[in-house]
């Protein structure tokens, strides 16, 4: 039979060293691995258990995220109405001790809006001063706003017992 024309053409030293070329090749893969097909299948139900308890940790994770917000929600309503009886119940208590003046409990405005985030301001106004912020009393002035504050908690939230010393201690005579 008769040579084809393409195979004429071709270099046999140069055949022979891309055949010696593929052999080592061949020889650098090594021997095939037979436990391969069951390592496979060991990967992919390990990979599908873990994908599933990647699931199920998401969607408990968005649960807990809405729960979170629903807490959220309930704390800033409880703490603001909370608040509002507490500002109420001072307002009298202060009144009281007082003799008359003004006194307030103020929710600070927060940048972000989030009244739980917030702080809270005590003002008062003993009679014939004018408003200030309960820092700025003398100890003797702010002594009284405190009790008062601490009373009217007590009203919002009663406790069976309550033990004050030494309330009195800042307060002058007539106080």
């Amino acid at each position: 039979t008769p040579i084809p024309e393409e195979l004429a053409t071709v270099d046999r030293d140069a055949i022979e060293a891309e055949i010696r070329d593929l052999r080592a090749r061949l020889q650098a893969v090594g021997p095939v691995n037979l436990e391969a097909l069951a390592e496979l299948e060991s990967l992919e139900s390990r990979y599908g258990g873990l994908a599933a308890q990647y699931k199920d940790l998401q969607a408990a994770r968005e649960r807990l995220e809405q729960i979170v917000q629903q807490i959220n929600a309930e704390s800033r309503e409880l703490f603001v109405a909370s608040v509002n009886n507490i500002r109420t119940h001072f307002q009298e208590i202060f009144r009281g001790l007082f003799a008359g003046g003004e006194a307030d409990v103020l929710i600070e405005e927060d940048p972000g809006g989030d009244v739980l985030e917030c702080g809270v301001s005590i003002i008062a106004r003993p009679p014939g001063q004018q408003p200030r912020s309960i820092s700025l009393l003398s100890g003797g002035e702010r002594t009284l706003p405190c009790v008062a504050l601490l009373l009217a908690i007590f009203r919002s939230r009663p406790s069976p017992f309550c033990v004050l010393d030494e309330v009195d201690a800042a307060l002058d005579e007539a106080n």
